[in-house]
């Protein structure tokens, strides 16, 4: 059987009872988590251990916190007051754990679902967005990443452009991966909104519902956007159901066409920040 897994935050326990409630093998079934697998809840490292033990499989793609956490282990970033990666960072293991999840993806096809941590932009279609994804990967993979995360943060350029290159480019690709929540239809980004589907400011709309998105047909799943709550249609999955807020952590049956959603509360709860 076949799973989507939303963001599961370092709530490690939570993540433990929804593979239960799945009765999840990993001789029989497969997982595909879609980023933010650490950070803000209490078990970073043990989510880590717990999704590598896996092996095959589990795929787990990367998310703006868990840039982050390469960011702060860089010294590129300093850690926020509210970051839960120290158990991370001081592990023995540390190296490895770091370079464990730089090999992890930025977009991935899972079941015939398109799986991105935050979204895409209107002109991307699924070709686009795997061959972009594909470029950041390399970064992240190559013996450059210092120098790429100094240049990854910042909020320009704002609009998708064929000729971007270089660190302007990767940086444009990772605020659409990894922070999308509003667009133009022209794919100028607003990255400071963190309200919910209603709260566009005026003409942005949520990515997904825009008409003329080049991947509308495809069927995709996503994460990060937990004031959005649960979406399901036809082809667009919303699963960051808010488990480190207190929420839960959601995991959707794929296989066969079938659609079946288990949640499991989480105890862990943060007031947003």
């Amino acid at each position: 059987m076949d799973y989507l897994i939303g963001d599961v935050q370092g709530c490690c326990d939570a993540l433990d009872r929804l593979l239960a409630e799945i009765g999840f093998s990993p001789s029989r079934d497969r997982l595909a988590l879609v980023g933010d697998l650490v950070n803000r809840g209490p078990g970073s490292l043990a989510t880590l251990k717990r999704l590598r033990a896996m092996g095959d499989a589990a795929t787990c793609l990367l998310g703006n916190h868990d840039l982050h956490l390469l960011a702060v282990a860089h010294g590129v970033r300093k850690p926020r007051k509210d970051d839960t990666l120290d158990d991370v960072l001081s592990s023995k293991k540390r190296g490895e754990w770091l370079d464990w999840l730089r090999q992890r993806r930025m977009a991935h096809v899972f079941d015939g679902w398109l799986l991105v941590h935050a979204g895409v932009v209107p002109q991307w279609d699924l070709g686009t967005t795997l061959a972009l994804a594909a470029e950041v990967e390399a970064v992240l993979r190559g013996r450059e990443l210092p120098a790429w995360l100094n240049q990854m943060y910042g909020n320009e350029p704002a609009q998708w452009s064929e000729s971007l290159r270089g660190a302007e480019r990767w940086r444009f690709v990772v605020n659409v991966l990894t922070r999308i929540r509003f667009c133009t239809p022209e794919g100028r980004l607003e990255l400071k909104n963190k309200e919910g589907a209603t709260g566009a400011p005026p003409g942005y709309q949520p990515w997904f519902d825009i008409a003329t998105r080049r991947t509308r047909g495809v069927p995709m799943a996503f994460g990060h956007w937990s004031t959005l709550g649960r979406i399901d249609r036809p082809d667009l999955l919303a699963l960051d159901t808010g488990c480190v807020w207190g929420g839960a952590l959601s995991a959707v049956r794929i296989d066969g066409g079938r659609r079946e959603w288990v949640q499991v509360a989480c105890e862990q709860a943060q007031v947003p920040g």
